[in-house]
């Protein structure tokens, strides 16, 4: 079985909180290859990144580093509930230099996976941080494609006029208060009228026992989001994303595009070992903790990384 540490490391001007997942029969007298879990936008450490992937990862023999964002979970940062992609991507630099800093890690031997949000977080990091060997995206959602879209109900223009008066009044002293990213139950989810798996889906995990968490907050500080306006976390994937990729999405397609962007990664990148893995009949939310779509991606994810780092 897998032992964790919690531990804390600096970051810009902050201190960041993780959890590191060590393999069964753990010694510190070797070295091992190891990878850093990227959460979920409004997910946090604990969530599946942490207790699904991290985990199995472990178990296989990588020591794994499941860092909280900034400014949210456990880890530090004010305004509290910013997600900036830039700074994200910065935190998986820092959860490398933590990584590379270890006596029983191999610093040549670091890899990334993510998960949602999460996942195309780490795909940017590879393009422009090449210390990353190996790349895995678990239904990838590009962070920045969806706010300009499905987040800005397709009007991304109103959208950004709309977070430049949230943060002219918040410079003008009123307080604003984070938005909650998803209905407060399915019930009225449905209840108003919403019928997106995705957000459907995202529901039942995150505001049920299923996958809640007390800093899986899914909120969000909209008046800093203007960051990931745009932002595309594929930018020079033709050029510079050359390292090992795996993809994994269902292709049971909601509304944050999960299938579109893990396509679209898949064929925009430079890199000549990459592979996409579809799991047939399984959505968005499988794969976050399900088991059967979860042990189709760890098939594939497993051996790829034991082959590429």
């Amino acid at each position: 079985m897998s032992h964790v540490l919690n531990l804390t490391y600096q970051n810009l001007g902050w201190q960041t909180a993780a959890d590191l997942y060590l393999p069964p029969d753990f010694d510190e007298q070797k070295r091992y290859p190891a990878i850093v879990s990227t959460h979920p936008i409004g997910s946090c450490k604990e969530q599946t990144a942490g207790n699904v992937y991290a985990k199995g990862l472990a178990a296989a023999g990588f020591v794994v580093l499941v860092p909280d964002a900034s400014f949210q979970g456990a880890s530090g940062g004010e305004p509290r509930f910013i997600e900036d992609p830039a700074i994200r991507v910065s935190d998986i630099r820092f959860a490398v230099d933590y990584l590379q800093a270890l006596p029983y890690v191999d610093s040549d031997r670091i890899g990334a996976i993510g998960v949602c949000g999460g996942g195309a977080y780490t795909i940017h990091a590879g393009i422009t941080d090449h210390r990353l060997k190996a790349l895995a995206s678990i239904t990838g959602v590009n962070y920045g494609r969806l706010i300009r879209e499905g987040f800005a109900q397709f009007k991304p223009l109103e959208l950004a006029q709309g977070i430049a008066r949230m943060r002219t009044v918040q410079a003008q002293g009123d307080a604003t208060e984070p938005a909650d990213l998803l209905p407060a139950s399915v019930a009225a989810a449905i209840a108003a009228g919403i019928t997106d798996i995705d957000v459907l889906e995202a529901t039942e995990y995150y505001k049920t026992a299923r996958g809640q968490q007390p800093h899986g907050a899914t909120r969000q500080l909209m008046s800093f989001t203007g960051a990931a306006m745009g932002w595309d976390a594929f930018l020079h994937a033709e050029v510079l994303l050359t390292q090992p990729l795996m993809v994994v999405i269902g292709d049971k397609a909601g509304g944050f595009g999960a299938y579109r962007d893990g396509w679209e990664i898949y064929g925009r990148a430079a890199s000549t070992d990459k592979h996409i893995v579809v799991a047939e009949g399984w959505s968005h939310y499988d794969l976050y903790d399900k088991a059967e779509p979860v042990a189709i991606a760890m098939a594939s994810v497993v051996p790829f990384f034991q082959r590429t780092l």
